[in-house]
């Protein structure tokens, strides 16, 4: 018998059918998964349904892990028994782990045995981030650079400690937390007219993938799903969205290398491309567009043609303004071979999004596990091979090549249709995942009801949970001044890892 009940992307399972093991056969049988390409979505607790032990009278957890088989296009869910005390870590082996497992130990006090370097994520008994004991390089020629959490001009806080000689970094250190809003605990015992809200402001720049992903959940919980219509206002959107994004950060990197051209012009090109956005919706980061069901707004063809001719001068645009960038030899002598991480790290890290596929790694939910309007109509998967900044840059400058071509295609004829379907009660004692690629990567969300068909968690897992190693590891063997052209290159979000 298989230890893991397995479904598809957006759709669920009952919660009795998904195998229950003791904490040790649970993790042997990820690490089994692990050892076969499997990796990590969400791996996370929650108090069992008895959460006070008989025995011991002491709160007793519920281990729930989903994992990913990329080749196969399938998740796969298993959970431990209800216990308290310990279980062993994944780590060691599999490191992709080990942020879920100092998650788990801050959250519900397991504690992952042969963790090797085990302290809270986010917060202490105070709820304060806890940044230290942090890790040290020994030596004589070693010194300490220490950066946040408070930096220059309007930025969110995050806490950089790199052990350094001179200005090679031998380490780097990031510390986050300090703003946890608490937004998973506000979702349970839903859903809740505001969790929508919520969920819009769980990381702004990523609204469309958010809420997309969290209705998405909710439909499949209630057995409906959203109208064909709605699944393509939906996907033009999340283009949108990866579109303004990318084009900002092609012009942020221009702008560490006092490349004003492209800084300038992309800077402008990015709010073209929000523009577009706030003409389907009246909101530039697509707020109030998707709702559980469908959407609150269509886009009719005269508005569909109208966005299409404005979409068509952006692209020109922005390509004009990447040209610049790649034909000016100082700004590639900035990005070549700076910051390299290898395929084999970025693997072994479960890195996603745009960071991995810059190693070479062909990882991409539209193509990997494609769900909603994805089904119909997939976007080939950019790569670049060589890992560094312009690897970076350069999957950013395909991909908005990519997102371009999918839009003229899809704002050429609409479906047609209702745009909201009813949303019966959702079905009690059901786990649904729902995983979307939104422009930093997967966006991973987990919601399991209790038997009133209420919300029992909502586990969310951004992109840049998975990512933030990665910058670290890429900081490695790099003088210290690379560090800001090398955090834009990923681009990673502070609030959405602080939830």
């Amino acid at each position: 018998m298989t230890p893991f009940a397995t479904l598809s992307n957006a759709s669920s399972v009952s919660w009795d059918a998904i195998p229950q093991k003791t904490p040790e056969n649970m993790c042997s049988s990820i690490a089994e998964a692990m050892a076969n390409g499997a990796r990590i979505c969400s791996f996370f607790g929650l108090p069992s349904d008895n959460s006070i032990s008989l025995n011991s009278g002491s709160k007793t957890i519920e281990l729930v892990a989903v994992l990913a088989h990329d080749t196969e296009d399938a998740l796969s869910v298993i959970r431990s028994m209800p216990f308290s005390g310990s279980f062993p870590s994944l780590t060691p082996d599999h490191p992709q782990a080990h942020l879920f497992e100092r998650l788990i130990f801050e959250e519900h006090g397991l504690t992952p045995t042969g963790h090797p370097w085990l302290k809270p994520v986010r917060k202490t008994e105070t709820n304060a981030p806890r940044n230290s004991p942090f890790f040290e390089v020994a030596g004589s020629e070693i010194h300490e650079v220490a950066v946040g959490p408070v930096h220059a001009g309007i930025i969110e806080p995050g806490h950089f400690r790199f052990q350094c000689t001179g200005e090679k970094v031998h380490h780097l250190e990031i510390a986050l937390g300090y703003q946890h809003r608490g937004i998973e605990a506000a979702l349970t015992g839903g859903p809740f007219p505001s969790g929508i809200k919520q969920i819009e402001a769980l990381a702004g720049d990523t609204s469309v993938a958010h809420t997309t992903a969290y209705a998405t959940n909710l439909e499949v919980l209630s057995g409906t799903e959203a109208p064909l219509q709605a699944q393509w206002v939906r996907a033009i959107a999340l283009e949108l969205e990866r579109l303004a994004n990318h084009t900002g950060d092609i012009g942020a990197l221009a702008n560490d290398v006092a490349f004003l051209p492209t800084s300038s012009a992309c800077g402008r090109i990015r709010g073209d491309f929000l523009n577009l956005t706030a003409l389907i919706c009246g909101n530039r980061f697509g707020r109030s567009l998707v709702t559980p069901g469908g959407c609150r707004y269509d886009l009719e063809p005269e508005r569909a043609c109208r966005l299409r001719e404005r979409l068509l001068v952006s692209l020109s645009e922005v390509e004009q303004a990447a040209r610049w960038l790649w034909e000016s030899s100082s700004s590639r002598a900035r990005f070549e071979r700076i910051g390299t991480l290898t395929p084999d790290d970025a693997a072994r890290m479960g890195m996603v999004g745009p960071a991995v596929r810059a190693c070479g790694l062909v990882r991409d939910v539209r193509f990997d596990h494609p769900a909603g309007w994805h089904r119909f109509a997939q976007i080939p998967v950019s790569v670049w091979p060589d890992g560094d900044v312009q690897a970076r840059a350069r999957v950013r400058w395909l991909e908005i090549r990519q997102s371009g071509e999918f839009l003229k295609e899809q704002l050429a004829a609409a479906p047609g249709g209702p745009l909201i379907t009813p949303m019966p009660p959702l079905m009690p004692d059901t786990l649904a995942v729902t995983l979307v690629e939104g422009w930093r990567g997967e966006v991973c969300h987990v919601a399991i009801t209790d038997h009133q068909g209420r919300l029992r968690t909502c586990k969310v897992t951004d992109p840049s949970f998975h990512n933030w190693t990665g910058l670290a590891l890429a900081m490695r063997n790099q003088a210290i001044s690379d560090f800001p052209i090398c955090n834009k290159s990923f681009n990673l979000s502070y609030c959405g890892f602080d939830l």
